[in-house]
């Protein structure tokens, strides 16, 4: 992996921070991305890069030579459909979906050429399962889910996989975040919104930590995984079993 270069969005905390510092850590030249300054400072060992990536038309400035993508940006907003702010609704689908599409069409000339590459998609749970309150998040991650599909069976002659990484609600500021966004919806408690709305419907009650997701991605993107393509990979404690 040490002649490997990636490129992971959304990585100055959470999934994406431990994402860039798990490939890091196997010798891989990560190119970390965010618009958090001082949480892409705080990461060791990656090149770090200051982006808004829901400004489409400035993707084109990031690094395309990179042989592995990790697609992980991401926001959340909480409001039922009637209420839901449609400028908030194209932000999110622009940040999680076309932004996406974007950096795998610039990244995979590159893939081709050198006959190898690894596109892994953070989707979610919500990529595989609706909630309600979250129109534009589940709208996104359902879309990112055909994306990353249509890539994997376009990319297999190039040695290209492509793949989605489906967890349940994660330790991070994001999910940390919607606790009292969704106590205001619901008029409850954030604790009571941990116990009785994030985690009901999960049969191993608790937060995933993001090593966890990260192990995963490392997976994805090493030795054993020429094979594995076009697939959605559940952590979620049991969610869809049901």
């Amino acid at each position: 992996m040490e002649t490997r270069r990636a490129l992971v969005t959304g990585a100055a905390s959470g999934i994406g921070a431990a994402c860039a510092q798990r490939l890091a850590a196997d010798g891989v030249h990560v190119v970390a991305v965010d618009f958090d300054r001082a949480g892409l400072d705080a990461l060791d060992g990656v090149e770090t890069v200051v982006a808004d990536l829901s400004d489409l038309e400035r993707l084109s400035d990031l690094p395309t030579d990179v042989d592995i993508l990790v697609n992980n940006a991401g926001v959340q907003q909480v409001a039922p459909v009637e209420q839901f702010p449609p400028e908030r609704f194209s932000y999110i689908l622009r940040l999680m979906l076309e932004a996406p599409f974007r950096l795998i069409r610039q990244t995979l000339p590159h893939m081709y050429g050198a006959g190898w590459g690894r596109v892994v998609n953070i989707s979610s749970v919500h990529g595989l399962r609706a909630s309600p309150f979250k129109a534009a998040y589940v709208a996104a991650k359902h879309g990112l889910e055909g994306l990353s599909k249509v890539v994997a069976l376009e990319g297999a002659a190039h040695g290209v996989t492509s793949n989605c990484v489906n967890p349940a609600y994660v330790r991070t500021p994001l999910v940390t975040a919607q606790l009292a966004d969704q106590a205001a919806t619901h008029g409850l408690s954030e604790s009571e919104v941990l116990d009785k709305v994030l985690l009901e419907p999960v049969a191993v009650k608790r937060l995933i930590e993001p090593a966890e997701v990260a192990e995963l991605v490392a997976m994805l993107c090493g030795p054993a995984s020429a094979s594995i393509t076009g697939s959605s990979f559940v952590l979620d404690g049991g969610w869809t079993a049901h």
